[in-house]
């Protein structure tokens, strides 16, 4: 049976193929917890001249989270990883994402906040 393209989903997989292993995502959270603050706690929100520290932040921890995800479950996955790094301005956030799930797909998420700063991982 022909799908046209992003009409249908394609159908699910049989159970005779070998079952996808369980991404272990407690094991990932309590990994970017201790990330998150070890890389954040004693920083401020950077002057208008030196943004790129914030780039540095966003890029260490997305880099990091992916290579954890790699030795938790190295096959039958692929990863997504989003770092985002506000400045605390006293304001709400938000996001929201949208995906379409498997049975064994999961999502692992992150805060952490102080004084300065309002990442969300």
């Amino acid at each position: 049976m022909a799908y046209a393209s992003g009409l249908r989903s394609p159908p699910p997989r049989s159970d005779a193929a070998s079952p996808r292993p369980n991404f272990d995502a407690d094991l990932l959270k309590a990994y970017m917890k201790k990330l998150l603050s070890s890389t954040l706690q004693n920083n401020t929100w950077p002057e208008h001249k030196d943004r790129d520290r914030v780039k540095g932040w966003m890029k260490e921890i997305g880099e990091r989270v992916k290579e954890r995800m790699v030795e938790i479950q190295p096959r039958g996955f692929k990863y997504i990883v989003l770092t985002q790094v506000n400045e605390n301005l006293g304001q709400g956030g938000r996001a929201d994402m949208v995906c379409h799930w498997e049975d064994t797909d999961v999502v692992a998420q992150e805060m952490y906040a102080n004084l300065w700063l309002f990442p969300d991982h």
